[in-house]
């Protein structure tokens, strides 16, 4: 890790040095350089691996950091009218600085370190929406965002050194072995996950999530669905290893909210006209499901939730990207004026139909096969919780397909006279979302 960590830096220092604008390409190779290494150490990765200077490294964080740098050099690709303005090197060094925030985000060891890195994770997002945002309302966004996620952080600081004079270490790999019994109660298990749950984000606590994606240029929303919402499952995750009793106990408040707010969820896609809404509303839906199938606290659930965070982040990320393509070259995103556009762009309208399916479940995609494991750790919780079950999954694919249905068919609005055409990067973009996501399902295969 530490030698990611110091390539990255001396990466970053070197590019604000450089004047030329050859930097562009560097950091795009260095991205993708930087996943091939990650690769080359999956089969390396037993429990903790490289522990050294409270950084180190297991099976999910190193697949949820792979994620995130893939992503990363995504957006890098799809942020060309970001990188053609002005200030090009304050963007990238903005991108630079959260992929070191998240490189020690997934691979701290310390819950202290985990936590500073966790919400220092914010102020790149804040800058990128601020700066880069569409309309006058970004601050408003960026300021809900912030508000929301701060109103949780503080008591889970207060609970982290509540549990350092508790246990005199803050170490994850010796959390795991305390039996903490004297911490049964339903205030230290809020406080403990409220930080986690507004990230995620839970129903009631979501709110701050349209209002961002909405604002935010395309690197952002890309950013916010592939990445930062899986590090609040990946934070509920690392408590449930230390706190598993407690967890056990009030699991059951939260599964119920979150089944109830992902039917919600989907109700709102259905009403909504706004195409950046709909997939920001669909991230709720799949963030509940496995938010509740992960605190089921079974083997099959703790494998399928990092199966979903995947699968999620690829689709949803590829999604926002199709919608960005639809604005750039109509200058709106309602459906009323996205029509027709198989009749004018048959390819990307081919992308729609195939991130559209992937975004319902349908085979050969990795949200299959998650969603198929993240349903059976819910009914072998309890059989009551299917009828929930069948409503999510009716009325999910139903905005899934009333989402392509209303973008690709239909008149064409009379007011467009003309834009470009699909480039090949565009293309590229796509099928780099697409691809894994329907290629990753044959390695899980062998893993069951």
């Amino acid at each position: 890790m530490l030698k990611m960590i110091f390539m990255s830096l001396s990466l970053m220092i070197m590019m604000s040095l450089i004047k030329s604008s050859f930097y562009k390409m560097i950091f795009k190779n260095y991205m993708f350089m930087l996943n091939i290494m990650l690769i080359l150490l999956i089969n390396k990765v037993n429990n903790y691996y490289n522990i050294f200077y409270s950084l180190g490294m297991d099976s999910i964080s190193l697949s949820l950091m792979m994620l995130s740098i893939w992503i990363l050099s995504i957006c890098l690709m799809a942020s060309n009218k970001e990188l053609n303005k002005y200030y090009k090197k304050i963007f990238l060094l903005i991108m630079f600085s959260l992929l070191m925030i998240l490189m020690i985000t997934f691979f701290s060891m310390n819950l202290m370190l985990f936590f500073i890195f966790f919400e220092l994770s914010l102020i790149p997002m804040m800058l990128l929406i601020m700066g880069w945002g569409m309309q006058i309302n970004r601050i408003q966004a960026s300021m809900y965002m912030i508000f929301y996620t701060l109103f949780g952080s503080l008591p889970l600081l207060m609970m982290i050194m509540m549990m350092y004079i508790k246990m005199n270490t803050l170490m994850l790999n010796m959390l795991n072995m305390t039996n903490l019994n004297n911490m049964m109660n339903l205030f230290y298990y809020m406080i403990l996950i409220t930080a986690f749950l507004i990230k995620m984000p839970m129903y009631f606590m979501h709110l701050w999530l349209p209002k961002a994606h909405v604002e935010a240029p395309i690197s952002g929303s890309m950013i916010l669905a592939g990445i930062m919402l899986k590090m609040g499952s990946y934070g509920i995750f690392r408590l449930m290893l230390i706190f598993p009793k407690l967890f056990i106990k009030f699991n059951i408040f939260l599964m119920i909210i979150s089944m109830i707010g992902s039917i919600y969820s989907s109700l709102i896609c259905l009403s909504q006209s706004d195409m950046k809404i709909i997939v920001a509303y669909s991230s709720v839906v799949h963030m509940s499901i496995l938010m509740a199938s992960m605190m089921s606290m079974t083997q099959w659930s703790f494998f399928s939730s990092i199966m979903m965070m995947i699968a999620h982040g690829l689709c949803s990320s590829g999604m926002f990207c199709l919608v960005n393509m639809n604005y750039d070259r109509i200058h709106s995103r309602s459906l009323m004026i996205n029509k027709g556009m198989m009749m004018i762009m048959p390819s990307i309208s081919l992308w729609w139909f195939l991130l559209c399916t992937s975004n319902f479940s349908a085979p050969p995609s990795l949200n299959l096969f998650s969603e198929m494991m993240l349903f059976n750790s819910l009914i072998l919780w309890n059989n009551l919780i299917i009828p929930m079950l069948f409503m999510v999954m009716l009325i999910g694919t139903s905005y899934s397909i009333y989402l392509f249905a209303f973008s690709q068919y239909g008149k064409l609005f009379k007011n467009i006279f003309n834009f470009k055409m699909i480039s090949i990067q565009e293309m590229l973009i796509l099928m780099l979302h697409w691809v894994p996501l329907n290629i990753i399902f044959i390695q899980m295969i062998f893993l069951i």
